[in-house]
């Protein structure tokens, strides 16, 4: 079952008979294992990933160093549920060694992310310090790897 759980996270798009050829299983234990890990939540979603730098949408990635103070009978799982309920938010991990949770967020504009930083993170009553990091560049992400944007060619025009 490991197998066809590499696979799904690999490419879900591959249909229930390609599955089933790659996994060595029937069509049939493939459908009931994907409906028994969606009920479970062990498959919590799909999604596609996707290269923004290749489209017309502007966007900022940031990842957010936030030290926290933890509660008493709870931790870190308060504040971060806290803090992943907040639209902007994609990711939300407990770290080890110098802070406490990465953050990952998208905003259209420096300043929206500094707003959100400013305003709604660093406000938060458990929330001793942040750092901010933008990502200027993606070269891989989930194993794919974001291929070089080919140079459009330079027009000349001679008057």
């Amino acid at each position: 079952m490991a197998k066809l759980l590499q696979l799904l996270e690999s490419d879900c798009t591959l249909t229930r008979d390609q599955l089933a050829s790659m996994a060595g299983m029937t069509v049939e234990e493939v459908e009931a294992a994907i409906k028994r890990y969606e009920d479970e939540k062990i498959i919590l979603g799909y999604q596609a990933v996707v290269d923004w730098d290749r489209t017309h949408r502007e966007a900022v990635t940031a990842l957010i160093e936030v030290k926290v103070t933890p509660q008493r009978g709870e931790g870190f799982d308060r504040v971060a549920e806290r803090i992943y309920q907040y639209d902007e938010v994609e990711s939300v991990y407990l770290m080890s060694g110098a802070f406490d949770l990465t953050v990952i967020i998208s905003g259209r504009t420096l300043k929206e992310v500094a707003h959100f930083v400013g305003e709604k993170l660093a406000t938060l009553e458990d929330v001793t310090g942040t750092a901010t990091h933008f990502i200027l560049r993606k070269y891989k992400e989930n194993h794919l790897i974001f291929e070089k944007r080919e140079e459009q060619e330079k027009e000349w025009i001679f008057v």
